[in-house]
Protein backbone atom coordinates (compact mmCIF):
# COMPACT_ATOMS: atom_id res chain seq x y z
CA UNK A 1 0.00 0.00 0.00
CA UNK A 2 1.20 3.53 -0.80
CA UNK A 3 -0.09 6.90 0.44
CA UNK A 4 -0.79 10.02 -1.57
CA UNK A 5 -0.53 13.64 -0.52
CA UNK A 6 -4.29 13.85 0.04
CA UNK A 7 -4.26 10.97 2.53
CA UNK A 8 -5.62 8.56 -0.05
CA UNK A 9 -3.94 5.17 0.13
CA UNK A 10 -3.35 3.08 -2.98
CA UNK A 11 -3.60 -0.68 -2.68
CA UNK A 12 -3.28 -3.41 -5.31
CA UNK A 13 -4.93 -6.68 -4.29
CA UNK A 14 -3.84 -9.58 -6.43
CA UNK A 15 -3.15 -11.74 -8.14
CA UNK A 16 -6.00 -13.56 -6.38
CA UNK A 17 -5.68 -17.20 -5.47
CA UNK A 18 -8.68 -19.53 -5.69
CA UNK A 19 -9.85 -17.69 -8.83
CA UNK A 20 -10.12 -19.09 -12.35
CA UNK A 21 -7.64 -16.93 -14.29
CA UNK A 22 -5.75 -13.74 -13.50
CA UNK A 23 -7.33 -10.91 -11.50
CA UNK A 24 -6.09 -7.71 -9.85
CA UNK A 25 -8.10 -5.09 -7.99
CA UNK A 26 -6.68 -1.60 -7.56
CA UNK A 27 -8.13 0.30 -4.63
CA UNK A 28 -8.10 3.89 -3.41
CA UNK A 29 -8.66 3.87 0.35
CA UNK A 30 -9.79 6.88 2.36
CA UNK A 31 -10.64 6.84 6.05
CA UNK A 32 -10.29 3.08 6.27
CA UNK A 33 -12.77 2.39 3.45
CA UNK A 34 -12.55 1.81 -0.30
CA UNK A 35 -13.30 5.05 -2.14
CA UNK A 36 -12.67 3.80 -5.67
CA UNK A 37 -11.93 0.44 -7.28
CA UNK A 38 -10.58 -0.59 -10.66
CA UNK A 39 -10.88 -4.25 -11.60
CA UNK A 40 -8.22 -5.52 -13.98
CA UNK A 41 -8.13 -8.67 -16.08
CA UNK A 42 -4.41 -8.57 -16.99
CA UNK A 43 -4.23 -11.58 -19.35
CA UNK A 44 -5.21 -11.45 -23.05
CA UNK A 45 -6.15 -14.67 -24.87
CA UNK A 46 -7.86 -13.80 -28.16
CA UNK A 47 -10.24 -16.68 -28.90
CA UNK A 48 -12.59 -14.34 -30.78
CA UNK A 49 -9.83 -13.47 -33.24
CA UNK A 50 -8.72 -17.08 -33.50
CA UNK A 51 -12.18 -18.13 -34.75
CA UNK A 52 -12.30 -15.74 -37.70
CA UNK A 53 -11.92 -17.51 -41.06
CA UNK A 54 -12.84 -20.96 -39.74
CA UNK A 55 -15.69 -23.30 -40.55
CA UNK A 56 -18.60 -22.57 -38.15
CA UNK A 57 -18.43 -26.10 -36.75
CA UNK A 58 -14.88 -25.41 -35.56
CA UNK A 59 -16.38 -23.24 -32.83
CA UNK A 60 -17.75 -26.40 -31.19
CA UNK A 61 -14.19 -27.65 -30.71
CA UNK A 62 -12.46 -24.35 -29.96
CA UNK A 63 -14.72 -22.38 -27.61
CA UNK A 64 -14.97 -25.06 -24.88
CA UNK A 65 -11.19 -24.64 -24.52
CA UNK A 66 -11.76 -21.09 -23.30
CA UNK A 67 -12.28 -22.52 -19.84
CA UNK A 68 -11.92 -25.85 -18.10
CA UNK A 69 -14.39 -25.07 -15.34
CA UNK A 70 -17.38 -24.00 -17.48
CA UNK A 71 -16.63 -25.63 -20.82
CA UNK A 72 -20.13 -27.12 -21.21
CA UNK A 73 -21.63 -23.65 -20.91
CA UNK A 74 -19.39 -22.41 -23.73
CA UNK A 75 -20.32 -25.48 -25.79
CA UNK A 76 -24.03 -24.86 -25.27
CA UNK A 77 -23.80 -21.18 -26.26
CA UNK A 78 -21.82 -22.06 -29.40
CA UNK A 79 -24.21 -24.87 -30.34
CA UNK A 80 -27.23 -22.62 -29.88
CA UNK A 81 -25.65 -19.93 -32.06
CA UNK A 82 -25.13 -22.50 -34.83
CA UNK A 83 -28.64 -23.91 -34.31
CA UNK A 84 -29.99 -20.37 -34.69
CA UNK A 85 -27.93 -20.00 -37.86
CA UNK A 86 -29.25 -23.29 -39.26
CA UNK A 87 -32.83 -22.83 -38.06
CA UNK A 88 -32.70 -26.23 -36.34
CA UNK A 89 -35.07 -27.46 -33.64
CA UNK A 90 -33.67 -29.80 -30.97
CA UNK A 91 -35.76 -32.93 -30.23
CA UNK A 92 -37.09 -33.44 -26.66
CA UNK A 93 -34.41 -35.99 -25.73
CA UNK A 94 -31.74 -33.58 -26.92
CA UNK A 95 -33.23 -30.78 -24.81
CA UNK A 96 -33.17 -33.02 -21.73
CA UNK A 97 -29.61 -34.21 -22.40
CA UNK A 98 -28.30 -30.64 -22.82
CA UNK A 99 -30.11 -29.55 -19.65
CA UNK A 100 -28.56 -32.46 -17.77
CA UNK A 101 -25.02 -31.65 -18.91
CA UNK A 102 -25.41 -27.94 -18.22
CA UNK A 103 -26.99 -28.55 -14.82
CA UNK A 104 -24.29 -31.05 -13.88
CA UNK A 105 -21.58 -28.49 -14.59
CA UNK A 106 -23.43 -25.55 -13.00
CA UNK A 107 -24.17 -27.39 -9.76
CA UNK A 108 -20.57 -28.59 -9.55
CA UNK A 109 -19.44 -24.97 -9.97
CA UNK A 110 -21.72 -23.87 -7.12
CA UNK A 111 -20.30 -26.60 -4.90
CA UNK A 112 -16.73 -25.70 -5.89
CA UNK A 113 -17.33 -22.03 -5.22
CA UNK A 114 -18.76 -22.58 -1.75
CA UNK A 115 -16.27 -25.14 -0.41
CA UNK A 116 -13.07 -24.39 -2.30
CA UNK A 117 -13.20 -20.70 -3.26
CA UNK A 118 -15.40 -18.85 -0.75
CA UNK A 119 -15.53 -20.56 2.64
CA UNK A 120 -11.73 -20.95 3.10
CA UNK A 121 -11.56 -17.19 3.71
CA UNK A 122 -13.24 -17.76 7.07
CA UNK A 123 -10.23 -19.82 8.16
CA UNK A 124 -7.90 -16.83 7.75
CA UNK A 125 -5.79 -15.54 10.63
CA UNK A 126 -7.82 -12.30 10.57
CA UNK A 127 -10.69 -14.25 12.14
CA UNK A 128 -8.60 -16.24 14.63
CA UNK A 129 -10.22 -14.52 17.61
CA UNK A 130 -13.79 -15.34 16.61
CA UNK A 131 -15.60 -18.06 18.58
CA UNK A 132 -16.44 -19.92 15.36
CA UNK A 133 -12.93 -19.86 13.86
CA UNK A 134 -11.88 -23.31 15.03
CA UNK A 135 -15.05 -24.80 13.55
CA UNK A 136 -14.38 -22.96 10.28
CA UNK A 137 -10.93 -24.53 10.13
CA UNK A 138 -12.36 -27.96 10.93
CA UNK A 139 -14.95 -27.74 8.18
CA UNK A 140 -13.37 -25.60 5.46
CA UNK A 141 -9.55 -25.48 5.72
CA UNK A 142 -8.22 -25.91 2.16
CA UNK A 143 -7.45 -29.57 1.39
CA UNK A 144 -7.81 -30.45 5.10
CA UNK A 145 -11.27 -29.43 6.31
CA UNK A 146 -13.54 -32.43 6.73
CA UNK A 147 -16.38 -30.89 4.73
CA UNK A 148 -14.05 -29.46 2.09
CA UNK A 149 -12.61 -32.93 1.53
CA UNK A 150 -16.06 -34.49 1.45
CA UNK A 151 -17.15 -31.89 -1.12
CA UNK A 152 -14.15 -32.68 -3.32
CA UNK A 153 -15.03 -36.38 -3.25
CA UNK A 154 -18.69 -35.67 -3.99
CA UNK A 155 -17.72 -33.37 -6.86
CA UNK A 156 -15.43 -35.98 -8.39
CA UNK A 157 -18.13 -38.65 -8.32
CA UNK A 158 -20.77 -36.20 -9.56
CA UNK A 159 -18.69 -35.37 -12.63
CA UNK A 160 -18.66 -39.01 -13.73
CA UNK A 161 -22.20 -38.25 -14.92
CA UNK A 162 -20.70 -36.22 -17.75
CA UNK A 163 -18.71 -39.26 -18.84
CA UNK A 164 -22.02 -40.99 -19.58
CA UNK A 165 -23.84 -37.94 -20.92
CA UNK A 166 -21.08 -36.41 -22.99
CA UNK A 167 -18.14 -38.81 -23.19
CA UNK A 168 -15.83 -36.71 -21.01
CA UNK A 169 -15.39 -33.48 -19.06
CA UNK A 170 -14.10 -30.85 -19.57
CA UNK A 171 -14.46 -29.98 -23.27
CA UNK A 172 -17.37 -32.36 -23.82
CA UNK A 173 -17.91 -32.75 -27.57
CA UNK A 174 -21.39 -34.29 -27.61
CA UNK A 175 -23.12 -30.88 -27.46
CA UNK A 176 -24.17 -30.13 -31.04
CA UNK A 177 -26.48 -27.61 -32.76
CA UNK A 178 -29.13 -30.30 -33.25
CA UNK A 179 -28.98 -31.67 -29.71
CA UNK A 180 -26.70 -34.31 -28.20
CA UNK A 181 -24.51 -36.67 -30.21
CA UNK A 182 -24.56 -39.15 -27.31
CA UNK A 183 -27.77 -41.12 -26.84
CA UNK A 184 -28.70 -42.40 -23.38
CA UNK A 185 -30.04 -45.94 -23.12
CA UNK A 186 -32.28 -47.35 -20.41
CA UNK A 187 -29.51 -48.94 -18.36
CA UNK A 188 -27.45 -45.73 -18.45
CA UNK A 189 -30.44 -43.78 -17.22
CA UNK A 190 -30.73 -46.06 -14.18
CA UNK A 191 -27.03 -45.61 -13.38
CA UNK A 192 -27.30 -41.84 -13.79
CA UNK A 193 -30.25 -41.67 -11.44
CA UNK A 194 -28.29 -43.62 -8.82
CA UNK A 195 -25.43 -41.12 -9.05
CA UNK A 196 -27.86 -38.18 -8.80
CA UNK A 197 -29.36 -39.67 -5.65
CA UNK A 198 -25.89 -40.08 -4.19
CA UNK A 199 -25.23 -36.38 -4.80
CA UNK A 200 -28.63 -35.55 -3.30
CA UNK A 201 -27.62 -37.41 -0.14
CA UNK A 202 -24.42 -35.36 0.16
CA UNK A 203 -26.31 -32.08 -0.26
CA UNK A 204 -28.96 -33.08 2.26
CA UNK A 205 -26.53 -34.44 4.85
CA UNK A 206 -23.65 -31.96 4.61
CA UNK A 207 -24.67 -28.75 2.83
CA UNK A 208 -28.19 -28.31 4.17
CA UNK A 209 -28.82 -30.78 6.99
CA UNK A 210 -32.32 -30.94 5.53
CA UNK A 211 -34.22 -32.24 2.52
CA UNK A 212 -33.76 -30.38 -0.75
CA UNK A 213 -37.50 -29.81 -1.11
CA UNK A 214 -37.61 -28.31 2.40
CA UNK A 215 -34.83 -25.86 1.55
CA UNK A 216 -36.28 -24.97 -1.86
CA UNK A 217 -39.64 -24.24 -0.22
CA UNK A 218 -38.23 -21.53 2.09
CA UNK A 219 -40.26 -18.58 0.87
CA UNK A 220 -39.78 -15.78 3.40
CA UNK A 221 -37.25 -14.28 5.76
CA UNK A 222 -39.36 -15.46 8.70
CA UNK A 223 -39.30 -19.03 7.36
CA UNK A 224 -35.52 -18.88 6.86
CA UNK A 225 -34.93 -17.52 10.34
CA UNK A 226 -37.14 -20.19 11.94
CA UNK A 227 -35.42 -22.93 9.91
CA UNK A 228 -31.99 -21.63 10.96
CA UNK A 229 -32.96 -21.27 14.62
CA UNK A 230 -34.06 -24.91 14.90
CA UNK A 231 -30.47 -26.14 14.62
CA UNK A 232 -27.91 -23.38 13.78
CA UNK A 233 -24.93 -25.76 13.55
CA UNK A 234 -26.59 -28.39 11.38
CA UNK A 235 -25.51 -28.20 7.75
CA UNK A 236 -23.09 -25.73 6.24
CA UNK A 237 -25.75 -23.32 4.96
CA UNK A 238 -27.09 -22.75 8.49
CA UNK A 239 -23.55 -22.36 9.81
CA UNK A 240 -22.74 -19.81 7.10
CA UNK A 241 -25.91 -17.83 7.82
CA UNK A 242 -24.90 -17.53 11.48
CA UNK A 243 -21.39 -16.34 10.68
CA UNK A 244 -22.69 -14.03 7.97
CA UNK A 245 -25.07 -12.38 10.43
CA UNK A 246 -22.24 -11.74 12.90
CA UNK A 247 -19.97 -10.25 10.22
CA UNK A 248 -22.68 -8.16 8.56
CA UNK A 249 -22.34 -9.87 5.20
CA UNK A 250 -25.96 -9.01 4.37
CA UNK A 251 -24.92 -5.36 3.94
CA UNK A 252 -21.49 -5.93 2.34
CA UNK A 253 -20.97 -5.63 -1.41
CA UNK A 254 -24.14 -4.01 -2.82
CA UNK A 255 -24.97 -4.44 -6.49
CA UNK A 256 -26.41 -2.15 -9.18
CA UNK A 257 -30.01 -3.24 -8.49
CA UNK A 258 -30.54 -4.57 -12.01
CA UNK A 259 -30.38 -8.31 -12.61
CA UNK A 260 -29.90 -10.02 -15.98
CA UNK A 261 -30.80 -13.60 -16.86
CA UNK A 262 -31.06 -15.16 -20.31
CA UNK A 263 -33.21 -17.94 -18.86
CA UNK A 264 -31.89 -21.31 -17.71
CA UNK A 265 -32.76 -24.87 -18.76
CA UNK A 266 -35.03 -24.86 -21.80
CA UNK A 267 -38.20 -26.91 -21.90
CA UNK A 268 -38.38 -27.50 -25.66
CA UNK A 269 -41.50 -25.35 -26.07
CA UNK A 270 -39.84 -21.95 -25.90
CA UNK A 271 -39.88 -21.72 -22.10
CA UNK A 272 -37.30 -22.07 -19.35
CA UNK A 273 -37.21 -23.64 -15.91
CA UNK A 274 -35.73 -20.33 -14.68
CA UNK A 275 -37.25 -17.38 -16.50
CA UNK A 276 -35.35 -14.87 -18.66
CA UNK A 277 -35.54 -11.13 -18.24
CA UNK A 278 -34.18 -8.03 -16.57
CA UNK A 279 -35.35 -7.44 -12.99
CA UNK A 280 -35.13 -3.83 -11.84
CA UNK A 281 -35.24 -3.54 -8.06
CA UNK A 282 -36.33 0.08 -8.30
CA UNK A 283 -39.56 -0.74 -10.11
CA UNK A 284 -39.94 -4.28 -8.77
CA UNK A 285 -40.75 -5.50 -12.28
CA UNK A 286 -39.26 -7.96 -14.73
CA UNK A 287 -38.66 -6.34 -18.09
CA UNK A 288 -38.40 -8.39 -21.30
CA UNK A 289 -34.91 -8.67 -22.72
CA UNK A 290 -34.01 -6.47 -25.67
CA UNK A 291 -30.81 -7.99 -27.03
CA UNK A 292 -30.52 -5.15 -29.53
CA UNK A 293 -29.53 -2.87 -26.63
CA UNK A 294 -26.47 -4.93 -25.60
CA UNK A 295 -23.27 -2.97 -26.20
CA UNK A 296 -19.59 -3.30 -25.32
CA UNK A 297 -17.71 -0.13 -24.42
CA UNK A 298 -13.91 -0.41 -24.80
CA UNK A 299 -13.00 3.03 -23.41
CA UNK A 300 -10.91 1.57 -20.55
CA UNK A 301 -9.92 -1.72 -22.21
CA UNK A 302 -6.62 -2.39 -23.96
CA UNK A 303 -8.67 -2.80 -27.12
CA UNK A 304 -9.61 -0.59 -30.06
CA UNK A 305 -12.69 1.55 -29.49
CA UNK A 306 -14.02 4.20 -27.14
CA UNK A 307 -17.29 5.54 -25.84
CA UNK A 308 -18.26 6.97 -29.21
CA UNK A 309 -17.90 3.49 -30.68
CA UNK A 310 -19.70 1.25 -28.16
CA UNK A 311 -20.70 -1.69 -30.34
CA UNK A 312 -23.36 -4.36 -30.33
CA UNK A 313 -21.62 -7.77 -30.23
CA UNK A 314 -23.01 -8.62 -33.68
CA UNK A 315 -20.61 -5.99 -35.05
CA UNK A 316 -18.06 -6.24 -32.27
CA UNK A 317 -14.34 -5.69 -32.62
CA UNK A 318 -11.50 -7.38 -30.74
CA UNK A 319 -8.31 -5.55 -31.70
CA UNK A 320 -5.60 -5.38 -29.02
CA UNK A 321 -4.05 -2.01 -28.15
CA UNK A 322 -1.77 -2.80 -25.20
CA UNK A 323 -0.40 0.77 -24.94
CA UNK A 324 -3.80 2.47 -24.97
CA UNK A 325 -3.95 5.52 -22.69
CA UNK A 326 -6.46 5.29 -19.84
CA UNK A 327 -6.97 1.54 -20.16
CA UNK A 328 -6.53 -0.83 -17.23
CA UNK A 329 -8.03 -4.19 -18.27
CA UNK A 330 -8.53 -6.57 -21.19
CA UNK A 331 -12.25 -6.69 -20.41
CA UNK A 332 -14.72 -4.53 -22.29
CA UNK A 333 -17.63 -2.89 -20.44
CA UNK A 334 -20.89 -4.61 -21.45
CA UNK A 335 -24.05 -2.60 -20.91
CA UNK A 336 -27.76 -3.36 -21.41
CA UNK A 337 -29.58 -0.29 -22.63
CA UNK A 338 -26.60 1.71 -21.40
CA UNK A 339 -27.04 0.39 -17.85
CA UNK A 340 -24.84 -1.69 -15.55
CA UNK A 341 -26.36 -5.05 -14.60
CA UNK A 342 -25.46 -7.94 -12.32
CA UNK A 343 -25.74 -11.53 -13.48
CA UNK A 344 -25.39 -14.94 -11.84
CA UNK A 345 -27.42 -17.20 -9.55
CA UNK A 346 -28.75 -14.20 -7.62
CA UNK A 347 -29.97 -12.62 -10.87
CA UNK A 348 -31.62 -15.88 -11.96
CA UNK A 349 -33.52 -16.16 -8.70
CA UNK A 350 -34.52 -12.49 -8.75
CA UNK A 351 -35.80 -12.67 -12.32
CA UNK A 352 -37.57 -15.97 -11.64
CA UNK A 353 -39.33 -14.47 -8.63
CA UNK A 354 -37.98 -16.67 -5.83
CA UNK A 355 -39.81 -15.03 -2.90
CA UNK A 356 -37.17 -15.44 -0.18
CA UNK A 357 -34.40 -13.99 -2.35
CA UNK A 358 -36.60 -11.07 -3.43
CA UNK A 359 -37.60 -10.29 0.17
CA UNK A 360 -33.99 -10.32 1.35
CA UNK A 361 -32.97 -8.11 -1.57
CA UNK A 362 -35.79 -5.69 -0.78
CA UNK A 363 -34.51 -5.42 2.81
CA UNK A 364 -30.77 -5.17 2.21
CA UNK A 365 -30.11 -5.10 -1.54
CA UNK A 366 -27.64 -7.42 -3.19
CA UNK A 367 -24.84 -8.53 -0.90
CA UNK A 368 -22.13 -11.09 -0.26
CA UNK A 369 -24.52 -13.18 1.83
CA UNK A 370 -27.36 -13.04 -0.69
CA UNK A 371 -25.18 -14.13 -3.62
CA UNK A 372 -23.95 -17.17 -1.71
CA UNK A 373 -27.45 -18.04 -0.50
CA UNK A 374 -28.82 -17.81 -4.05
CA UNK A 375 -26.24 -20.35 -5.27
CA UNK A 376 -27.08 -22.80 -2.52
CA UNK A 377 -30.82 -22.40 -3.09
CA UNK A 378 -30.18 -23.11 -6.76
CA UNK A 379 -28.53 -26.40 -5.77
CA UNK A 380 -31.69 -27.32 -3.87
CA UNK A 381 -34.02 -26.24 -6.68
CA UNK A 382 -32.21 -27.73 -9.68
CA UNK A 383 -31.31 -31.22 -8.47
CA UNK A 384 -34.96 -32.38 -8.36
CA UNK A 385 -35.35 -31.09 -11.93
CA UNK A 386 -32.41 -33.26 -12.95
CA UNK A 387 -34.31 -36.27 -11.62
CA UNK A 388 -37.35 -35.20 -13.66
CA UNK A 389 -35.33 -34.71 -16.85
CA UNK A 390 -33.82 -38.17 -16.50
CA UNK A 391 -37.30 -39.61 -16.07
CA UNK A 392 -38.49 -37.79 -19.21
CA UNK A 393 -35.86 -39.31 -21.53
CA UNK A 394 -37.23 -41.80 -24.08
CA UNK A 395 -34.24 -44.02 -24.95
CA UNK A 396 -35.51 -45.17 -28.37
CA UNK A 397 -36.30 -41.67 -29.62
CA UNK A 398 -33.86 -39.21 -31.30
CA UNK A 399 -31.42 -37.11 -29.32
CA UNK A 400 -30.23 -35.11 -32.31
CA UNK A 401 -31.49 -33.43 -35.50
CA UNK A 402 -29.14 -32.71 -38.45
CA UNK A 403 -28.18 -29.04 -38.64
CA UNK A 404 -26.62 -28.16 -42.02
CA UNK A 405 -25.02 -24.73 -41.96
CA UNK A 406 -26.08 -22.08 -44.49
CA UNK A 407 -23.23 -20.34 -46.34
CA UNK A 408 -24.05 -17.00 -44.73
CA UNK A 409 -26.02 -15.47 -41.91
CA UNK A 410 -25.92 -14.00 -38.41
CA UNK A 411 -27.00 -15.67 -35.19
CA UNK A 412 -26.81 -15.58 -31.41
CA UNK A 413 -26.57 -18.35 -28.83
CA UNK A 414 -27.59 -17.67 -25.24
CA UNK A 415 -27.33 -19.72 -22.07
CA UNK A 416 -26.91 -19.37 -18.33
CA UNK A 417 -23.54 -20.53 -17.06
CA UNK A 418 -23.12 -20.99 -13.31
CA UNK A 419 -21.87 -17.40 -13.09
CA UNK A 420 -24.63 -15.92 -15.23
CA UNK A 421 -25.59 -14.71 -18.70
CA UNK A 422 -23.38 -16.02 -21.52
CA UNK A 423 -23.88 -14.96 -25.14
CA UNK A 424 -22.15 -15.88 -28.40
CA UNK A 425 -22.74 -13.72 -31.49
CA UNK A 426 -21.57 -15.14 -34.86
CA UNK A 427 -21.50 -13.87 -38.44
CA UNK A 428 -20.82 -16.21 -41.37
CA UNK A 429 -20.11 -15.48 -45.05
CA UNK A 430 -19.07 -17.91 -47.78
CA UNK A 431 -19.19 -20.74 -45.26
CA UNK A 432 -16.62 -19.11 -42.94
CA UNK A 433 -16.83 -17.21 -39.67
CA UNK A 434 -16.31 -13.49 -40.28
CA UNK A 435 -16.97 -12.39 -36.71
CA UNK A 436 -17.38 -14.17 -33.39
CA UNK A 437 -18.01 -12.18 -30.22
CA UNK A 438 -18.50 -13.55 -26.70
CA UNK A 439 -19.92 -11.69 -23.71
CA UNK A 440 -19.32 -13.83 -20.62
CA UNK A 441 -20.89 -13.52 -17.15
CA UNK A 442 -17.72 -12.14 -15.57
CA UNK A 443 -17.49 -9.65 -18.45
CA UNK A 444 -20.73 -8.16 -17.10
CA UNK A 445 -19.89 -8.35 -13.40
CA UNK A 446 -16.21 -7.37 -13.58
CA UNK A 447 -16.50 -4.74 -16.28
CA UNK A 448 -14.40 -1.57 -16.14
CA UNK A 449 -15.79 1.93 -16.27
CA UNK A 450 -17.55 2.98 -19.45
CA UNK A 451 -17.10 6.24 -21.35
CA UNK A 452 -19.36 8.05 -18.86
CA UNK A 453 -17.13 6.91 -16.00
CA UNK A 454 -19.78 4.56 -14.58
CA UNK A 455 -18.10 1.65 -12.76
CA UNK A 456 -19.05 -1.97 -13.33
CA UNK A 457 -20.97 -4.09 -10.83
CA UNK A 458 -17.97 -5.26 -8.80
CA UNK A 459 -16.19 -1.91 -8.96
CA UNK A 460 -19.21 -0.20 -7.41
CA UNK A 461 -19.81 -3.05 -4.93
CA UNK A 462 -16.32 -2.58 -3.49
CA UNK A 463 -16.86 1.09 -2.65
CA UNK A 464 -17.32 1.45 1.10
CA UNK A 465 -15.69 -1.88 1.96
CA UNK A 466 -13.65 -1.64 5.18
CA UNK A 467 -9.87 -1.89 5.05
CA UNK A 468 -8.11 -2.47 8.36
CA UNK A 469 -4.70 -0.89 9.03
CA UNK A 470 -1.91 -3.03 7.60
CA UNK A 471 -4.21 -5.28 5.54
CA UNK A 472 -2.51 -6.16 2.25
CA UNK A 473 -5.42 -8.33 1.14
CA UNK A 474 -8.44 -6.89 2.97
CA UNK A 475 -10.73 -9.69 4.03
CA UNK A 476 -13.88 -7.69 3.22
CA UNK A 477 -12.61 -7.10 -0.30
CA UNK A 478 -11.88 -10.81 -0.63
CA UNK A 479 -15.44 -11.66 0.41
CA UNK A 480 -16.99 -9.22 -2.08
CA UNK A 481 -14.84 -10.32 -5.01
CA UNK A 482 -15.43 -14.00 -4.34
CA UNK A 483 -19.16 -13.49 -3.87
CA UNK A 484 -19.33 -12.83 -7.63
CA UNK A 485 -17.35 -16.06 -8.31
CA UNK A 486 -15.11 -14.69 -11.08
CA UNK A 487 -14.04 -16.73 -14.09
CA UNK A 488 -11.41 -14.48 -15.62
CA UNK A 489 -10.38 -16.83 -18.43
CA UNK A 490 -13.91 -16.58 -19.85
CA UNK A 491 -13.83 -12.81 -19.37
CA UNK A 492 -10.78 -12.37 -21.58
CA UNK A 493 -11.72 -15.32 -23.85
Amino acid sequence: MSSGASGTQRLVVGPFNRVEGDLEVRLSVEGGRVARAEVSAPMYRGFETLLVGRDPHDALVIVPRICGICSVSQSVAAARALADLAGTQVPPNGVHAINLMLACENLADHLTHFYLFFMPDFTRAAYAGRPWHDEAVRRFAPMAGVHARAALAARQRWFTILGTLGGKWPHTQSVQPGGSAKAIDASERVRLLARVREFRAFLQDTVFGAGLEEVAALSSVAALEAWHARDPQRGDLRWFLGVGAELGLASLGPGPGRYLSYGAFRDGAGGHALAPGLYDARSGRVEPLDLDTVTEDATHAWLAGDGSDARHPARGLTQPLPDKAGAYTWNKAPRLGGRVVETGALARQMVDGQPLIRELAARHGASVQLRVLARLLELARVLPWIEQWLGSIRPREPFHTPAPMPPRGSAVGLTEAARGALGHWVNVADGRITSYQIVAPTSWNFSPRDAAGTPGALESALVGAPVQPGEAGPVAVQHIVRSFDPCMVCTVH
